[in-house]
């Protein structure tokens, strides 16, 4: 169940007991995004948020988290992030060119996956949704790997215990259930690893969220949801789907919850890894959410021109994660132009790997889908086979037709 969806049916239920008042807040709903925040927390909210990078590129301390890395770390974030988005824009323009079938972007996103990613261990294992390109590049899977399904020509494209980085799931909110089950069987295999589960400010309304942190509560189990509060699932905006902050709701079912900056990859790794040492520990289940913005249309089948204002992504767009982090690194002399030349020259060259590999992407076996359906076989099967290839078949009858006129 989508939140369109939901919101549709909202709609449906309509009565004339509101036609009044409907008219009178028709002003407000032509333009909802420019009754928003333009992304600024609360003062409130923004006393509980956990940053250690202004948006600025101030270097400043928390209480309760610290991070503390050599140059070469903080350079390897830096870098972690412009590939990452590099190759982003790379599988956008590629859908747009009619290579992909559709494409989710992180755009904006980058800190928060990237940070978190990168407090993982290689034996922590991570179940995704369909945009977390960046921690796929932290645990390593090839990033040409991520399109095949895009493409049509695979169902995932990579193996997903040897990255433990389990394949995207598309279904909103299900690989939440999928992580608490996989994490209460650590527990049981007496492991000190611990599991990572992301999901989206939308897919926090879905049952199965609910249902995996009455589970992880209940068990104990070691795992950390992170969920991205990007601000709009699809079309609808987070003030919509809940009454308090995210990470609040984490107290109702007996466990901590936390609220970072989302553009803070330095944040997002101090809170992230504080949380997965504690799932490591016997300390039970954690939320972070991580509080930031979707720079980009939902998915390239949607127009967030539609729905939401110009003002708010320029709001946003001064707290650009990477751009913070470059003007830190700067301020510091971590960073020099030939090294950022050297970055800009990897990307370009990620984004030629990517545009190459995928047009040479073979096409799937046609026939395959009959494949192990039941393991021995089946007449109904065989049947539906033959069928198609008949199918197939005449589309080359029609050629040579063709090319005999």
């Amino acid at each position: 169940m989508t939140v369109e969806g939901t919101a549709q049916r909202k709609n449906a239920r309509g009565s004339s007991k509101r036609t009044t008042a409907k008219k009178a807040t028709s002003a407000k709903k032509a333009s909802p995004a420019k009754a928003r925040n333009s992304g600024r927390p609360d003062q409130a909210e923004q006393d509980q948020l956990v940053q250690l990078l202004t948006p600025e590129g101030k270097r400043v301390e928390h209480p309760d988290y610290s991070i503390d890395l050599s140059a070469e770390e903080l350079r390897g974030l830096y870098r972690d992030m412009v590939l990452t988005r590099k190759f982003d824009a790379e599988a956008t323009t590629l859908q747009r060119q009619g290579e992909l079938g559709l494409w989710a972007s992180l755009l904006g996103q980058e800190a928060a996956q990237i940070g978190s990613g990168r407090a993982l261990r290689d034996d922590d294992y991570v179940f995704p949704t369909y945009r977390e390109h960046g921690v796929a590049w932290c645990r390593g899977v090839d990033p040409t790997n991520l399109l095949g399904m895009f493409r049509g020509v695979n169902h995932g494209g990579w193996d997903p215990n040897t990255n433990n980085f389990h394949l995207y799931t598309i279904v909103i909110g299900s690989q939440t259930l999928h992580a608490t089950g996989y994490a209460m069987g650590v527990q049981k295999d007496g492991a000190d690893s611990a599991v990572i589960a992301y999901f989206g400010d939308g897919a926090s309304s879905q049952g199965d969220v609910a249902e995996s942190f009455t589970f992880s509560a209940v068990y104990n189990a070691p795992v950390v949801f992170f969920c991205q509060n990007n601000q709009w699932a699809i079309s609808e905006p987070t003030e919509k789907q809940t009454r308090v902050p995210l990470y609040q709701r984490a107290r109702g079912f007996g466990f901590p919850g936390v609220r970072v900056d989302g553009n803070d990859v330095l944040a997002c790794l101090a809170v992230t890894k504080a949380a997965l040492e504690r799932a490591r520990t016997g300390q039970g289940p954690m939320l972070i959410e991580a509080f930031t913005y979707r720079m980009g249309a939902h998915t390239t089948s949607d127009d967030p021109t539609k729905y939401r204002a110009d003002e708010e992504r320029a709001a946003w767009e001064a707290k650009d994660p990477i751009l913070r982090l470059r003007t830190y690194l700067e301020a510091e002399g971590i960073v020099d132009e030939a090294y950022l030349a050297s970055i800009d020259e990897e990307s370009e060259a990620l984004g030629k790997r990517v545009r190459d590999a995928v047009r040479a992407m073979p096409d799937p076996d046609t026939m395959a889908i009959f494949e192990n359906v039941y393991a021995d076989g089946h007449a109904l099967v065989d049947e539906e086979r033959a069928q198609f290839a008949a199918y197939q078949a005449s589309f080359a009858d029609a050629d040579l037709v063709a090319e005999g006129n």
